[in-house]
């Protein structure tokens, strides 16, 4: 099974450590999932490592980020996109999600989004992957 994370989740994962995400970490751990990053995610993950309010110095957000390396592999963006159409995204900023999740033939796009999760009831059928929250991915997996 192959997921998308949003930073949301990524947080969740490297700051907070949150149990939400602890049947995600298993999974991983298990090889039972791959995690797919493209570029521009990464680049928002190191923005938002970055900010102020989590109080992470330098050696803890490279630890972060080596952690999301060896959890994931790269989507390359030079690969030719899916020709399949994808809603619009309320916040043009998590479109790259959407983007990433179609053209790496994920199953999930995990998040807390609001924006993201107010899609999940649109069609994306014909993308082949599902929005919802890490538990809501828990919970279907279970079943």
């Amino acid at each position: 099974m192959r997921l998308v994370l949003d930073t949301n989740v990524w947080i969740d994962w490297l700051v907070f450590d949150d149990p939400s995400v602890a049947p995600l970490k298993a999974a991983r751990r298990e090889g039972r999932i791959q995690i797919v990053i493209a570029e521009a995610c990464l680049q928002e993950l190191k923005a938002v490592l970055a900010y102020p309010e989590f109080r992470l110095d330098d050696a803890q957000k490279m630890n972060h980020l080596a952690e999301v390396d060896r959890c994931t592999m790269r989507h390359d963006d030079q690969l030719p996109a899916r020709s399949i159409a994808l809603p619009r995204c309320s916040d043009p900023d998590d479109q790259k999600f959407l983007t990433l999740a179609r053209d790496a033939a994920a199953d999930w796009l995990l998040s807390r989004d609001k924006a993201l999760l107010r899609i999940r009831g649109k069609k994306l059928e014909a993308a082949g992957f599902r929005i919802g929250t890490a538990t809501q991915w828990a919970d279907s997996s279970l079943n």
